[in-house]
């Protein structure tokens, strides 16, 4: 508590802050999708919503593959939580709390397995070419360290050419990833989501956004590779349809969700799988608010995807901070975490059931896009 602060001031503040957002900030004015109850998506209903973020996507149609990076304006706060029980990463240790570095250059996501690992690579070259990255003091002829934590998912048995010796794809297309950065991106197959499936039927790229009531905005992004389903048994119907906004993956409603306990629907493929997301937010937070955010957020694969964090699965969330907004004072910044963390798992939901909704079957692939079903 605020010594300068009754405690009925105080709980005054915090029921206002959990009610209505932090006051003072407006919301801003966008030509957004919304529902009776007031919530709505950025403009784009896009991760790049979030003011000060652009995103970059590359494929490989012959390998069937591809990368995805989360590129921020500026160097900017991350954290990362880790779900899944076979992950493929890099500088993910980089995240805690009690390292050195406390900013990251960007987030990338890619295909390939361990392979894709050198996509950050390509990315780690064209930064530091541009003298973009971390450096304790900048010194001539000596470039400073991009920070990139990546993660990858398993697209190597999809039936693409994965002949490719001793020069994988990945940092090639790392760079034409970085290089096409843009506030505008397709969804489904497409960047690190080209050669995904998920639960039986191809999977792909997913995003979405939301607008709080303060005003900041909560975006994600996802390449779902998953073991489990984003559909009931049976039926076409999203287990994430009880958060969709403005029919923004069929409109097909939830009257039909239902499974018996171990009632999965299509035949699963372990080994072959991982969901990689990321979430991003507007608001000024610190490291460990941001894990908290990560934490809560792994909430929505939960809800968007039967079943989920498997053994076999290398689930990732990684949640990121532009700073754009500045965040109320400390007292009431559990409130705002607490608000912002269950609006990025239900924004998660969304963007697994938007990129498997709007993925198209691999040519000559014998998984099915869920628009063929």
């Amino acid at each position: 508590m605020n010594k300068g602060m009754s405690r009925r001031q105080w709980l005054a503040a915090f029921a206002a802050v959990a009610t209505t957002g932090v006051a003072g900030m407006a919301p801003r004015r966008a030509s957004a999708q919304e529902l009776p109850s007031g919530l709505r998506s950025g403009p784009r209903n896009l991760i790049t919503d979030v003011e000060g973020l652009k995103i970059g996507l590359a494929e490989d149609r012959e390998v069937a593959t591809g990368v995805t990076v989360i590129l921020p304006d500026e160097a900017a706060v991350a954290a990362c939580d880790v779900r899944g029980g076979g992950p493929a990463s890099r500088e993910t240790d980089v995240l805690m709390a009690e390292n050195l570095v406390q900013v990251v250059d960007g987030i990338v996501l890619s295909g390939g397995s361990v392979y894709g690992l050198g996509a950050a690579d390509g990315i780690a070259a064209w930064m530091g070419a541009r003298n973009r990255g971390f450096a304790l003091r900048e010194t001539a002829g000596i470039p400073p360290s991009p920070i990139l934590p990546t993660a990858c998912l398993y697209d190597l048995a999809n039936g693409g050419n994965k002949g490719w010796g001793e020069e994988p794809p990945y940092r090639r297309l790392g760079i034409e990833a970085v290089e096409a950065a843009a506030q505008e991106f397709p969804l489904g197959t497409a960047g690190a989501g080209y050669g995904a499936n998920s639960g039986g039927i191809k999977g792909g790229l997913g995003s979405a956004s939301a607008v709080a009531a303060d005003g900041s905005i909560v975006g994600a992004l996802v390449a779902v590779n998953s073991l489990g389903s984003a559909i009931a048994p049976g039926s076409k119907q999203f287990w994430a349809a009880p958060w969709e906004l403005n029919d923004e993956f069929g409109g097909l409603g939830s009257d039909e969700l239902a499974a018996g306990p171990e009632d999965y629907g299509r035949a699963m493929r372990p080994r072959t799988n991982t969901t990689l997301a990321c979430i991003a937010t507007d608001m000024a937070l610190s490291r460990v608010e941001l894990q908290r955010i990560a934490i809560m957020a792994q909430d929505g694969m939960a809800r968007a995807l039967r079943p989920s964090h498997a053994p076999f699965d290398g689930d990732i969330v990684f949640a990121l901070s532009t700073a754009k907004r500045e965040a109320p004072p400390a007292m009431l910044r559990a409130v705002l975490v607490t608000r912002l963390g269950a609006l990025a798992a239900d924004v998660l939901a969304r963007a697994i059931a938007r990129g498997v909704y709007e993925a198209s079957a691999l040519p000559a692939s014998a998984v099915p896009a869920w628009r063929d079903l």
